[in-house]
């Protein structure tokens, strides 16, 4: 029945959030015309949190090393917050040029089998 997810992020400055996923985090992507990008993204989860009210929804990116992450995005002149210890996993952010944020940390939790 499901056969993927359409994450959105709302942006600022698209242009140049596009352009730092197309080539500094290198995603995979299709021109579906007139220059929109859509990204392919790697196998993805879903996990819901207790909360006081509806309609907050946040966006992790997650790699398998977290300190080799932060040196590449170093290298690539991307900032990224210092690490932090999290029960879950490591976890950093980074700015985006938009100026919106996203979280990208190493899992320590199980991981679901990708659907097929």
């Amino acid at each position: 029945m499901i056969n993927g997810a359409h994450t959105i992020i709302y942006s600022e400055n698209a242009e140049a959030d596009i352009a730092f996923f197309r080539d500094v985090l290198k995603l995979t992507n299709v021109d579906v015309g007139n220059g929109w990008l859509i990204f392919g993204l790697p196998p993805a989860e879903l996990a819901f949190h207790p909360a006081e009210e509806n309609g907050k929804h946040e966006l992790y990116l997650m790699c398998e090393n977290i300190q080799a992450f932060v040196k590449e995005m170093a290298e690539a002149g991307v900032a990224c917050t210092e690490v932090r210890d999290m029960r879950w996993g490591l976890l950093t952010s980074l700015t985006l040029p938009g100026g919106g944020t996203i979280g990208v940390y190493e899992p320590r939790h199980a991981r679901p089998q990708a659907m097929k």
